[in-house]
């Protein structure tokens, strides 16, 4: 027997988190995180875990509230002491699985129910160890679940709960075996609550044959035609992120818009750079307090505050209508959280546009994502150019002008007698049309210098290179430019530096933007960065003098490229006598410290070969092969 709700049947004017029949600690939950109305698929869903017995099949679109919609009933029933798992949530990938423990986590301020997550790629002794200690609540991947049932280290048997989350993008990815095999280890008794955004037939085949009467719950009037949302990707380097957005930005007068990062740190970043550049910018994450969360939505609601910097988990729950654009600093992990974000533009029958902003060796994950971002959204996700800082500027010219024009009408004239002898002076013996200009200049040439922007460099893709397993490889554009230096520095992956730190201690140390610290190479022990010839010789200068600076000297075999040219360590043995400090002798490791100053140690470094120093491009591809 199956019964069909649609959210529509029971729809009443104003349904709250209080009307649902969630308990005083729950409702406290709800308020920490910020949701202030329930969606549809919350109404509908919520009541009936907490209340009724039915299993139950839930359909709605991504980016809807599906895991607060589970999440929040689970919490409310698992509170109890229990010595076995009591509910499994299935996620068709380790991003979602670790987003939706993190998620549960923060519906409870007890730590009970107790949360476990299990994801390949991971260490399987470690998640059996989480799992020793007691879990009320597994999240995981099918794959997954499915070895650490087969290792006999995680018992089904006893489950109350059985959660089958975006079931329709699970059998897109092949799990249906490893989903069938898991429902032949758990509890028949167990409720079984599944979510999809589309009811295929594999699903109510999977309904048929495990859930036996269930009843289906849905949004009133799903949409199914395409999002009004312009899709678009930019190929970036990570260095010109933050100056593809500032385009961004400004090519679009009425820019109002999200900007989502991976990372908090990525969130107050952007923030503070848009903020040194005039911007109107708040970053939003975890780690806000809530009053100060609410005085930022606030500001942003009333578009005082224009550009939201903000992470998934921090954006949950902010429903605001009327965004210009979405933004995706980073390619996000998976189509749905891509689908989920983008769905905050376009709205309501009004248009929108999303732009992501892709790393030159994500372009194979991108194309993966292609396909599944077009079946979830009915749009296709294209390629874009960032725009050129002269149409940027024509673009803030005309809008700039429109302005001043609406202004001037809109001002009373005779207000402005007391100016009148001020023009007088100002024209006195001068062109009046010339003066005005002299104005404008003082009062908007600042806002349409050439100079606020810094250059993008193009990426071009290689073919025939090695990427991954022997595609096509993505390249930059590194023509050798002559106004730059390329410098060696003895600070790499070892020593706690990715490419963005590395960025930051040149930034921090010259008091330079990071945008001029160009063309970044990390490798395990050194890093290869290019800088301002004035720039380096000062580092250079500075290093002479202060043994505090890790070890820098001119990559003199720098050709421009990431081949061969930049495998040179030095080109002579007159470079280690010219810069004072020897190779194949004790070598200074800094080591970063959780201050992000540098901690000085000893280690002993292997003496190295002609072949070494000759910036050999065989020999620094076979050792780069080693160490990535």
């Amino acid at each position: 027997m199956v019964a069909k709700t649609r959210y529509g049947d029971i729809m009443e004017d104003s349904i709250t988190f209080e009307d649902l029949g969630l308990d005083e600690q729950i409702l406290a939950a709800v308020a920490r995180k910020g949701f202030e109305t329930p969606s549809p698929i919350q109404v509908l869903a919520i009541p009936r875990l907490l209340n009724g017995e039915a299993n139950v099949i839930a359909r709605a679109r991504t980016g809807t509230g599906k895991t607060a919609a589970f999440g929040l009933p689970l919490i409310q029933r698992l509170r109890g002491e229990s010595d076995h798992v009591r509910a499994l949530i299935l996620e068709p990938t380790r991003e979602l699985a670790v987003q939706t423990c993190r998620e549960m986590d923060s519906f409870s301020d007890n730590g009970k129910p107790t949360n476990c997550v299990v994801y390949g790629g991971a260490s399987i002794m470690e998640q059996i160890r989480s799992l020793k200690k007691g879990a009320d609540i597994v999240t995981g991947t099918p794959g997954r679940v499915q070895d650490l049932i087969e290792r006999k280290k995680l018992d089904l048997s006893k489950i109350e709960y059985f959660i089958l989350d975006e079931g329709d993008e699970m059998l897109d990815m092949g799990f249906i075996d490893d989903i069938e095999n898991i429902f032949a280890n758990a509890n028949p008794d167990s409720r079984i609550l599944l979510f999809s955004a589309t009811m295929p037939a594999p699903i109510l085949k999977i309904a048929q044959k495990f859930m036996g009467e269930y009843e289906i719950v849905e949004e009133e009037g799903i949409v199914e035609e395409a999002l009004l949302i312009d899709q678009k990707y930019w190929v970036l380097r990570e260095g010109d992120k933050v100056e593809a957005l500032v385009r961004l930005i400004d090519s679009n007068p009425d820019f109002y818009g999200l900007v989502f990062t991976q990372t908090k740190s990525d969130a107050d970043m952007v923030s503070r750079r848009l903020d040194e550049k005039g911007y109107e910018a708040a970053a939003l994450h975890g780690d806000i307090p809530q009053s100060q969360r609410e005085k930022i939505l606030a500001r942003f609601r009333s578009k005082k505050t224009r550009i939201l910097v903000a992470t998934d988990v921090a954006a949950r729950g902010i429903d605001i209508s009327g965004l210009s654009h979405v933004v995706n600093y980073s390619l996000p992990f998976d189509a749905s959280t891509y689908v989920h974000r983008i769905g905050r533009t376009g709205r309501a029958g009004t248009s929108g546009v999303a732009v992501t902003f892709v790393s030159p060796n994500e372009r194979r994950k991108l194309n993966f994502m292609k396909a599944r971002v077009a079946k979830a959204s009915k749009g296709d996700l294209n390629e874009g150019e960032v725009p050129s800082i002269e149409s940027v500027l024509e673009i803030k010219r005309a809008a700039l002008f429109d302005q001043l024009k609406e202004s001037i009408q809109k001002e009373d004239l005779s207000k402005a007698q007391d100016f009148v002898q001020m023009a007088d002076d100002l024209c006195q013996e001068k062109d009046a049309k010339e003066v005005l200009a002299g104005v404008l200049q003082s009062v908007y040439g600042e806002k349409l210098d050439k100079k606020r922007y810094e250059e993008i460099r193009k990426v071009a893709a290689e073919k025939g290179g090695r990427e991954g397993r022997g595609r096509g490889r993505d390249r930059y554009d590194d023509t050798p430019r002559e106004d730059q230096t390329r410098l060696y520095i003895q600070l790499g992956r070892r020593d706690g530096y990715n490419a963005r730190e590395i960025a930051d201690w040149f930034s921090d140390t010259l008091k330079i933007p990071g945008k001029k610290v160009d063309r970044i190479d990390v490798t395990t022990s050194f890093s290869l960065v290019s800088l301002p010839k004035e720039d380096a010789a000062r580092l250079m200068e500075m290093a002479s003098r202060d043994n505090s600076i890790p070890h820098i000297h001119v990559d003199t075999k720098a050709g421009g490229g990431r081949g061969g040219s930049r495998g040179g360590r030095r080109s002579s043995k007159a470079a280690d006598i010219g810069e004072g400090r020897g190779y194949g002798k004790k070598r200074d490791s800094f080591k970063k410290s959780e201050s992000d100053g540098f901690k000085k140690t000893k280690s002993r470094a292997r003496p190295h070969t002609a072949t070494e120093r000759s910036g050999s491009s065989s020999y620094f591809k076979s050792k780069k092969a080693k160490e990535f």
